[in-house]
C-alpha cells in the first residue's frame, strides 16, 4: 500500500538511506581525530607547563639567597648598607625573576620606593659525569677572607694585589682538543672551558689608576662612615669582588651607560631598575620563547621594539659605550656576549647595558687564553664570542682577539638598524656597517681605524635624528 500526503495523492518522500549511512560512517572517524588532536594538545600544553615550571624552580631561587644572606648577617659574619632593610625591616621586595642561570640570581624589585635589580650568586655544581672527567671544581667559599681582623693598610694592599691579578689562583687545565669522531671528549672539553671561564676572576692588571679604585672599594666598605673597616665589612667587600659584574660596575661607575650601584649585603647587591628593551621584558609569553628560532625572535624583537629613530638613538648610546670600554680609566674591556638581550634603554631611550656579566677586562681575557692548547680558533674562546686565533704550529692561543668590540657591535646593529631605516640613509648606513664589521682585533689596526669608523657611524645617525623630537 502506497503512503500519500493527507488530502492528496502525492506519495511520501523516500528516505535517502544511502547518504545517511555515509554520514554515519564518516562521523566516528572524524570524532576519533578530533579527540586525538584534543588530547595531543592537552599533552603538549601540559609538557610545556611542566618544562617551564621545572626550569623556573631551578633558575629562580631568590628565597635561598635571602635565607643564606640573612643567616650570615644575624651571625655577624657579613654586613652592608642594605642588610637591615633586607633582613630586619623587610623593605626589599622581590618581584619578577629574571635569572637565566641558577648560579646568578637576578630579580626585579622595589627598595625605598625605587625600582631596583637584585643580584645574588648561588654556586653551581658541574654534572657528576663531567666532574669525574675534568679537573675538580674549584670550591668558592664565600666570606672566607680576611680570616682575621686587619689594618686598613693591610686590607688596602690585599685588595690592590687581587685587582692586579697577582694573587689569582690557577685556572683548571682542560684536556687537549679532541678529534671530530670523539663527541664525549669534545663534550668534556666544552664543559671544562665553560668552568674555566666561570672560574676566571675579573682582574684588571697592573694599572696606575688602581689605587684610586681601591680607595672607592674602601669607601664603599665603610658604609656606616665610622672611619674603619670591620671584619664583617671586609668579608662582604671581598666576596663582592669575586663577582665579575660587581667589579665591572665599580670600574664603570663614572660611565653614563652602566647601571648605578645602590647598596649591598654580603655578596648580594642592588643596582638601578632593569632597563627597557632587554629580551626578558619583550611582550612574548615565556612559554613561547624557547620554541622560537633565534631568527624569528630577532624579527619579533624588531617588531615589538621602538620606532626606528628611537633605535638610532639607542644605537648611538651603544657606540658611546663601546668608546667607554676602549682605553678607559681602568684599561680596556671586551664584550664577550654581543646580543640584543644586552641592549637595554631607559624611558627616554638612552642606552643602558642590561647585563655586564659577559664584559671582561683585557687582562682577564689574555690571562685566560695565554698558553691554552688549541687546534682551531674555536678552542681559543672566552665567554661566548671573545675568540683569538690559534697558532697551529705551536698549538697555542694567541693574545689578540679576532674581532674587536666595535666589529661585533656593528654586526649586531646591521640587524637592529637596517630594517625600517629611511630609504635615503639605508645604502650608506649598510656600507658603513659592513666596513665596520671587517675591523680586525689586531692592536695596530684597532688604533688606526677604530675611532674613525666609530665617529663616522655616530655622525651619520645623529645627523638623521638631530633637530627632531627624537634627539
Amino acid at each position: 500500500m502506497n503512503q500519500s500526503w493527507p488530502g492528496g495523492n502525492r506519495p511520501w518522500p523516500k528516505p535517502s538511506w544511502g547518504s545517511g549511512e555515509q554520514n554515519w560512517g564518516r562521523l566516528p572517524g572524524l570524532r576519533v581525530r578530533c579527540i586525538f588532536l584534543a588530547w595531543l594538545g592537552v599533552f603538549a600544553g601540559s609538557w610545556l607547563v611542566y618544562v617551564h615550571y621545572s626550569s623556573y624552580s631551578e633558575r629562580c631561587r631568590g628565597h635561598v639567597c635571602q635565607v643564606v644572606i640573612c643567616d650570615q648577617y644575624r651571625k655577624g659574619i657579613i654586613s652592608g648598607s642594605v642588610c637591615q632593610d633586607l633582613c630586619e625591616l623587610h623593605m626589599v621586595e622581590w618581584r619578577t625573576c629574571l635569572s637565566v642561570a641558577a648560579g646568578q640570581q637576578v630579580y626585579s624589585g622595589l627598595w625605598r620606593d625605587k625600582d631596583v635589580t637584585i643580584k645574588c650568586g648561588i654556586e653551581e655544581t658541574l654534572d657528576s659525569k663531567a666532574r669525574s672527567d675534568v679537573a675538580p671544581r674549584r670550591e668558592l667559599v664565600l666570606f672566607d677572607k680576611p680570616t682575621r681582623g686587619t689594618s686598613i693598610k693591610e686590607f688596602r694592599e690585599m685588595t690592590l694585589s687581587f685587582l692586579k691579578g697577582s694573587s689569582e689562583a690557577s685556572l683548571p687545565r682542560c684536556p687537549p682538543p679532541s678529534s671530530p669522531g670523539a663527541p664525549k671528549a669534545a663534550r668534556r672539553q666544552e664543559v671544562c672551558l665553560a668552568a674555566a671561564t666561570q672560574a676566571s676572576r675579573a682582574n684588571l692588571g697592573d694599572l696606575p689608576s688602581l689605587p684610586a679604585l681601591v680607595g672607592q672599594v674602601l669607601l664603599m666598605a665603610d658604609f656606616n662612615k665610622d672611619n674603619r673597616v670591620s671584619l664583617a665589612e671586609a668579608k662582604s667587600v671581598w666576596a663582592l669582588l669575586q663577582r665579575n659584574e660587581f667589579l665591572l660596575l665599580l670600574s664603570l661607575q663614572e660611565k653614563e651607560h652602566a647601571s648605578r650601584l645602590l647598596g649591598y649585603c654580603g655578596d648580594l647587591y642592588l643596582t638601578e631598575g632593569v632597563p627597557h628593551g632587554a629580551w626578558h621584558a619583550a611582550a612574548l609569553p615565556p612559554l613561547l620563547r624557547p620554541l622560537l628560532p633565534p631568527a624569528l625572535q630577532g624579527a619579533l624583537q624588531q617588531w615589538l621594539g621602538p620606532a626606528w629613530p628611537w633605535r638610532a638613538k639607542i644605537a648611538i648610546g651603544l657606540l658611546e659605550f663601546v668608546e667607554e670600554l676602549f682605553h678607559g680609566s681602568y684599561g680596556t674591556f671586551y664584550m664577550c656576549e654581543t646580543t640584543l638581550a644586552n641592549v637595554g634603554y631607559t624611558a627616554t631611550y638612552d642606552f643602558k647595558m642590561a647585563d655586564l656579566q659577559q664584559v671582561a677586562p683585557e687582562a682577564t681575557v689574555r690571562r685566560f687564553l695565554q698558553g691554552r692548547r688549541c687546534e682551531h680558533s674555536a678552542d681559543c674562546t672566552y665567554g661566548r664570542d671573545c675568540r683569538a686565533p690559534c697558532d697551529r704550529l705551536m698549538r697555542q692561543c694567541k693574545g689578540d682577539l679576532i674581532q674587536p668590540n666595535l666589529a661585533k657591535v656593528c654586526a649586531l646593529l646591521r640587524g637592529y638598524l637596517l630594517p625600517g631605516a629611511p630609504a635615503d640613509l639605508r645604502e650608506e648606513l649598510g656600507t658603513q656597517l659592513r666596513t665596520c664589521t671587517t675591523l680586525s682585533g689586531l692592536a695596530s689596526q684597532v688604533e688606526a681605524h677604530h675611532s674613525l669608523v666609530l665617529s663616522h657611524l655616530k655622525t651619520l645617525l645623529w645627523k638623521k635624528i638631530s633637530n627632531t623630537k627624537y634627539s
